[in-house]
């Protein structure tokens, strides 16, 4: 029976070369000279960190940059608040991989809701979408790309 997998996934080690380009052009970038500023990649969190909120924002913008020309999408970015102290400021921006069960919910809400003749059900973090034919589950991902989920979808594991 064809089949395919619903995910958001990233390739981390992008991430982690974008974080490392973003680092270099800071220190090269004549509106960061003589300011400390810094991004550092921990495992779902790139930690952003400067003198000033302005620059957290210059810094958010080159980031995008980096991840945009490595093929990241940016809806996989969850930027959190800007903490600014006295001589510091900080932002930490989340990585959201996987499927949510809520978003994994209104998913298969809204495949069941457009009455093709298709089963889908919530695997952990992934969504398992079954037919008898290869029109109906194209039709699917066709529906799923057209709805603004909040995260980035790939449609994988394509059986027949």
């Amino acid at each position: 029976m064809p089949s395919f997998d619903i995910v958001s996934e990233f390739d981390l080690q992008e991430v982690r070369n974008a974080v490392d380009q973003a680092n270099r052009e800071i220190g090269t970038r004549f509106d960061f000279k003589g300011v400390t500023a810094s991004f550092e990649l921990a495992e779902d969190k790139i930690q952003l960190a400067a003198e000033q909120e302005f620059q957290l924002q210059q810094m958010l913008d080159i980031l995008r940059q980096k991840l945009v020309k490595r093929k990241i999408d940016l809806a996989a970015l969850e930027p959190g608040e800007a903490v600014q102290t006295l001589n510091a400021a900080r932002q930490e921006i989340v990585l959201k991989q996987g499927v949510d069960s809520d978003t994994a919910k209104r998913m298969v809400k809204a495949i069941k809701a457009s009455k093709l003749k298709v089963q889908a059900q919530i695997q952990g973090e992934q969504v398992r979408v079954t037919g008898k034919k290869r029109d109906d589950l194209q039709a699917v991902i066709t529906l799923l790309r057209e709805s603004d989920w909040g995260l980035p979808l790939q449609f994988e594991n394509f059986r027949d």
